[in-house]
């Protein structure tokens, strides 16, 4: 008899994700179409260093307003006691499911951004690498990552 398909993952991120999400979209394109439009400027000028300049601002736009939107959408995940299960991303979707007896650590980080928002990453290391699960509220961030760890620890029941 064939197994069931793993459920897909329910869990969401916490709300302040969005704004989190929208301020990395804008630290990291802002400072690219600034750069694309001052070389716009000296060395295209006139109709094409505009050109390129409003094509640069409309990119902005449309990351600032795109991107936050899904991720938030896409990326659900599940702490099983067997496994993490992860969906995410936002042009190819990935569903990622770890065994729990590969975790060998796991922490929480913050970035000064996350902090101010009061959210934090849940990050799992494998022999494969790390892996996280992004803007949780820091007491969820700090259950989660618990939970993790006690049941890397459980021995494998066969």
């Amino acid at each position: 008899m064939p197994e069931r398909p793993t459920p897909e993952p329910t869990r969401l991120l916490a709300p302040e994700a969005f704004r989190l999400f929208l301020v990395e979209v804008l630290l990291s394109t802002v400072p690219f179409a600034a750069v694309v439009i001052a070389l716009a400027i000296l060395l295209a000028g006139g109709a094409l260093g505009f050109a390129i300049t409003a094509v640069a601002v409309l990119a902005v736009i449309v990351a600032a307003a795109v991107v936050p939107r899904l991720r938030m959408a896409r990326f659900r995940f599940e702490v099983r006691e067997d496994e993490i299960d992860l969906r995410h991303g936002i042009v190819i979707e990935t569903r990622t499911l770890v065994p729990m007896v590969r975790v060998q650590h796991v922490d929480t980080r913050r970035t000064p951004v996350s902090r101010y928002f009061g959210l934090a990453a849940v990050a799992f290391h494998t022999a494969a690498g790390a892996t996280e699960i992004p803007a949780l509220r820091e007491a969820d961030a700090a259950a989660i990552r618990d939970r993790i760890a006690d049941l890397a620890l459980q021995p494998e029941v066969l």
